[in-house]
């Protein structure tokens, strides 16, 4: 299995391109990044790449680590394996067992017994590099890249845990407040919407917006778009949340056709990462064993499913089993490559960029070894700032680097 990786990102051009939309929590167009400078004549991962080199730059400036390089993830029961990573949004409320600026990772396997589809733990990451368990639940679990947290407080992990035969059970969504108690009504569960939810991207609307879906009146509820890995599907859910509970307002089907298969390296193979544009209303897919990247239109406010959506991207040179996806400040498209679907042993555990038009951009290794690639994370959180978040499967550990503009 592998890990995730969250980190900071440079650069971006238009707020208009982003429409205020970042991987794990999305509001409206709150986010403004006009002031984030393009990188002359390179993508955002290249300048990656110099960040894992210890030698960034960012418009020629210098640029210091967020979190100290390898910050171990491994929870204090053992738990390996990092999946999911999300940035702790600002205005998260004070006083929990996380808060605004730190990073959040979930485990998927336990250390024993060991095997995947094990892990409970979702550990806590300090900006100095401190380490805390956020979550621990009842095994067996196996927490997903489906992580994300909000500001009004409440963070949202999917889980696939093995069953008995050692194969992908149905799982479902935990919802947790700021001191990792689950909200009455949590876990969230449903054979057809929530049939093994493998990752998730949240469009946030505790602050009121109400573009492209949300609702105007803001601070109870949320919707989740929820890749379904055991039956092929994404899922738009709406959520609720009053005194301490969380409900299931709708749900619905906006698309389908995925390939779909258990795996015995990987575990499971089928839709992953999510990235949604909330300018657009386009919803990003990363179809790992379809070995594609798809669009699917309209998301926060179809009423059926589409067939995958539109390709957007389908590289047999650059793309080895998409898993995590991310939407940069730029425009771009940001994906993990897990290495399951069309291996290359000269490209392994690979980030790769490219355009929502499907051009290639760049890419660059997490690690030389297979497999060390999983979950990402992109955070914009004021205007000038950028950072990226990712996980190493192979080292157990989390980087995050803060590439804003100084």
């Amino acid at each position: 299995m592998r890990d995730e990786i969250s980190c900071r990102y440079p650069s971006g051009e238009s707020a208009g391109d982003l429409g205020g939309m970042v991987p794990a929590v999305v509001s409206g167009d709150r986010v403004s990044i006009r002031n984030l400078k393009r990188l002359a004549g390179t993508g955002l991962v290249l300048a990656a790449v110099g960040v894992m080199s210890a030698q960034p730059a960012l418009a020629g400036k210098p640029v210091e680590p967020f979190i100290p390089v390898q910050t171990s993830t491994v929870a204090t029961n053992g738990d390996v394996n990092p999946y999911g990573v999300a940035f702790v949004p600002n205005g998260f409320p004070k006083g929990g067992k996380t808060a605004s600026g730190d990073i959040l990772v979930s485990n998927f396997n336990a250390a024993a017994p060991s095997g995947q589809g094990t892990g409970t733990t979702i550990v806590s990451v300090t900006p100095d590099g401190a380490q805390t368990t956020f979550f621990q639940g009842t095994p067996p679990l196996g927490l997903t890249t489906a992580l994300n947290a909000l500001p009004n407080g409440v963070v949202v992990v999917g889980n696939v845990p093995a069953s008995s035969m050692g194969t992908p059970a149905q799982g479902s969504l935990i919802v947790l407040d700021k001191n990792g108690n689950q909200l009455t009504g949590s876990p969230l569960v449903d054979s057809t919407f929530l049939d093994g939810p493998w990752d998730s991207t949240i469009v946030d609307n505790s602050q009121g917006d109400n573009s492209q879906g949300g609702n105007a009146q803001g601070g109870n509820s949320a919707i989740v778009f929820v890749s379904c890995v055991n039956n092929g599907t994404v899922t738009r859910l709406e959520l609720t949340f009053s005194a301490g509970a969380v409900a299931i307002k709708s749900k619905v089907t906006i698309a389908n056709g995925y390939m779909h298969e258990n795996n015995s390296t990987a575990f499971v193979l089928g839709p992953t990462g999510l990235a949604y544009d909330g300018k657009s209303g386009t919803l990003y897919v990363a179809s790992t064993d379809d070995n594609a990247i798809y669009a699917i239109p309209n998301a926060a406010k179809a009423t059926s499913a589409v067939v995958k959506g539109t390709l957007i991207f389908k590289d047999s040179k650059h793309l080895h089993g998409p898993l995590g996806l991310a939407l940069a400040p730029n425009g771009d498209l940001i994906s993990s490559q897990g290495d399951a679907v069309n291996p290359d042993p000269n490209q392994q555990s690979e980030i790769v960029e490219f355009t929502k038009s499907g051009k290639f951009v760049t890419e660059f290794a997490v690690d030389s070894t297979v497999g060390a690639a999983f979950g990402i994370a992109i955070d914009a959180p004021s205007e000038g700032a950028a950072n990226f978040a990712a996980v190493n499967d192979t080292l157990n550990t989390v980087i995050a680097y803060d590439l804003s503009d100084k």
